[in-house]
């Protein structure tokens, strides 16, 4: 038993020389979108801001592997589809997406949300948020959806 335990060890320290995870540096703002409220941008910074913008808050469990790849790789994946922070410059910025997601409980991730206390809204702050994101970046257009199925 002993000896598991010491592998194990041995094993956690070896994975922290891993350099996936590590690159904490937040890009550049480039542009945001024309909120509709400065509340709905408060309101999305604390639930959605961390992996949708470029204004990233790296907390320290961020630089421990193996919990390092998970957090990276959700910014870079949720930056990729949504990222307010690079507004129009970005080809692939799924805005319209956002309000449903939130709608349906998609976003934010449950795992966020165990770490990130703040982010949990309350019925009215997510009402507004919808809201918010509905007159921000309008809804998604079905037709449209079905033509990219196609």
């Amino acid at each position: 038993m002993k000896k598991i335990l010491l592998i194990l060890i041995g094993l956690f320290v070896l994975i922290q020389f891993v350099p996936y995870g590590k690159d904490h540096t937040n890009p550049k703002v480039v542009a945001e979108p024309k909120w509709d409220s400065p509340k709905t941008r408060e309101i999305f910074m604390r639930a959605c801001g961390d992996c949708h913008s470029n204004e990233t808050k790296w907390p320290w469990y961020s630089n421990v592997a193996p919990i390092s790849w998970s957090v990276y790789h959700h910014v870079e994946e949720g930056r990729e589809h949504f990222n307010i922070s690079m507004w129009g410059v970005q080809k692939k910025n799924e805005g319209e997406e956002a309000a449903e997601e939130v709608e349906e409980g998609e976003m934010p991730l449950a795992s966020y949300l165990l770490a990130h206390p703040e982010a949990r809204l309350s019925e009215s702050e997510k009402e507004a948020l919808i809201q918010g994101l509905k007159n921000t970046f309008g809804e998604e257009d079905e037709e449209h959806e079905e033509e990219e199925e196609e």
